[in-house]
């Protein structure tokens, strides 16, 4: 499901594949096709486009469009395909297999670090993680999910820095792929949730190193919210329960964006719900996927643009998590 609207973000946007196909070479920094199928990062019409197995037979393509905002350089690193405008970096890499992809997922990581300080990129603000089998387990038990985490915890060990906001969600096919954005400059500020223990110091009964991510990232007034789940402290609530869990969900979400916290971190504002501009739902379950969709039509604006994927979450017990840009 796909609903475009009057609103979007100054840089990123939901678009039909059809709209793409219009945009293309006009102003595209860089792109991510939401489709039925896996393959490589490639080319099209000059700028990088990953695309991700996210979306079931019969399905709607979506396609999330990074605008420049002036001459574009493109190029290749170390597996990863990226485009800048002096202001702006998107970069796009495959990982490689699911299973055991920790090593693979840190030499990634590594190479993305690269790229942003060879180019002068340094704020990372936002990046996304696919992963297939999301919290399947490999030959030696270990979950693939977690099997990430360790690879990407390494990785910011060895080329220390901020940790922004992050997603990662399952994936229906294609391995591990991974996208993010970064500026040159200006004012950036990682948030956290009052309602939520960081994510990076979850304690080691979810997997031997937490993940790296922030519950959002502030970038000169526009604020990019992670994937958010039914989590309340470390804790999954409501397991089984999918109206509870997205109910859990959408108050974390207030939480995080709303005037209290930002004051929390010294940011001036805060929004509501309704404020969101673009929102992108993942619901584990695809007969759920009607009852969520009704659940955050009502808290999000009708002009605000919204996408429904069906696919695995990071726990085996959490059915929902969402993620958006309020600005």
């Amino acid at each position: 499901m796909l609903r475009t609207g009057g609103i979007t973000s100054s840089r990123c946007s939901l678009r039909t594949a059809e709209d793409f196909d219009r945009l293309a070479g006009d102003g595209v920094l860089g792109a991510v096709r939401y489709t039925t199928g896996a393959g490589p990062v490639g080319w099209e019409h000059g700028c990088p486009v990953l695309p991700l197995h996210m979306v079931r037979p019969g399905g709607p393509e979506v396609v999330e469009v990074w605008a420049a905002s002036g001459p574009v350089r493109t190029g290749e690193h170390r597996g990863l395909h990226y485009a800048h405008d002096g202001e702006v970096l998107f970069a796009a890499g495959h990982i490689g297999p699911s299973a055991g992809c920790g090593e693979a997922a840190r030499e990634a990581y590594l190479a993305a670090f690269e790229l942003v300080d060879r180019l002068g990129y340094p704020h990372l603000f936002r990046m996304w993680n696919a992963l297939e089998g999301i919290t399947d387990r490999d030959g030696r038990g270990t979950e693939v999910y977690a099997e990430f985490c360790v690879g990407r915890a390494r990785a910011f060990e060895e080329s220390p820095r901020p940790m922004p906001a992050a997603t990662g969600i399952g994936a229906l096919g294609g391995g591990a792929s991974f996208y993010f954005v970064a500026h040159r400059a200006g004012r950036v500020v990682h948030l956290e949730n009052p309602l939520q223990v960081p994510a990076h110091e979850y304690p080691r009964r979810y997997g031997p190193r937490s993940p790296s991510f922030a519950r959002a990232t502030w970038l000169e007034g526009v604020l990019h919210v992670s994937g958010t789940a039914s989590i309340l402290d470390d804790a999954t609530v409501c397991p089984g329960d999918v109206v509870r869990q997205c109910q859990v969900t959408l108050a974390n979400l207030a939480a995080l964006v709303g005037r209290d916290n930002l004051a929390r971190h010294g940011l001036p504002g805060g929004w509501v719900l309704r404020d969101l501009r673009q929102v992108k739902v993942y619901v584990k379950r695809p007969e759920d996927v009607p009852t969520v969709t009704r659940l955050c039509r009502e808290e999000f604006s009708r002009r605000a643009e919204f996408a429904v994927f069906a696919v695995d979450v990071c726990r085996p017990d959490l059915l929902v998590e969402i993620e958006g840009i309020a600005s």
